[in-house]
């Protein structure tokens, strides 16, 4: 009856409190192994409650008010309590994230260069700053006024990675909206490239998108994405 959680609870986050508020002096690769570390077990325990068929607000007691008997109630209240608990660990941390982004960025502006993305390796920088890393999804629309248009995000750019997915592990851009759904509220970094209009010559751009679903239309997004 669902599988079993004593492994995911046994995770390489540490369960002590705050549990995973970064140290002082923490560089964003380190930031972003911690936001790695804790989407692998919110993924985990995601799991647990679909294969007991259920979901954060699922009811766990019958009508007139006794646990239910076709599924193990402790277990899915014990995981759903993990849950919330690592949802707040993430906001936290992305606010982090966030606040380092900004400093990185307005440093970069101040020494009159090109920034570089902060969350990569010097190796995968270089590669995914080149306008010939693959890309795996275009935006096919963009509603005014939402939060992909704020981005910035314009229709017939293509995506080279939208926060950790790429096109290597996009999975027909499942990945993408499990990072858009942990993700509202706090800033994903997006990578495109843009054909520019009087020429065949693709600019790379780096958005800081934002997913809300107070903004006035439907999604988080306010975008389609169409895989390649």
């Amino acid at each position: 009856m669902g599988l079993p959680i004593e492994n995911i609870h046994a995770s390489s986050v540490s369960s002590q409190a705050p549990q995973v508020a970064p140290q002082d002096g923490a560089t964003m690769e380190q930031l972003m192994f911690q936001k790695q570390q804790l989407e692998g077990e919110l993924n985990a325990l995601g799991d647990v409650l679909v294969s007991h068929g259920v979901t954060m607000r699922t009811g766990l007691t019958t009508l007139d008010g006794f646990p239910r008997a076709d599924i193990d109630v402790a277990q899915i209240r014990t995981t759903r309590a993990r849950i919330i608990h690592l949802r707040n660990d993430h906001k936290a941390l992305m606010s982090r994230i966030e606040t380092g982004l900004h400093s990185h960025f307005a440093t970069s502006a101040a020494a009159g260069r090109a920034p570089s993305d902060p969350t990569m390796s010097s190796a995968a920088s270089d590669q995914e700053l080149s306008t010939s890393a693959a890309t795996f999804a275009k935006v096919n629309s963009v509603v005014p006024s939402s939060p992909a248009d704020t981005a910035g995000l314009k229709v017939g750019d293509r995506i080279q990675t939208f926060g950790e997915a790429n096109w290597l592990n996009h999975e027909k851009l499942s990945k993408v909206a499990q990072i858009v759904g942990q993700s509202e509220g706090v800033p994903v970094i997006v990578a495109v490239i843009r054909r520019r209009p009087d020429a065949d010559v693709w600019d790379q751009r780096r958005l800081t998108l934002v997913p809300k679903s107070n903004w006035g239309g439907r999604g988080l997004l306010g975008c389609h994405l169409v895989p390649m």
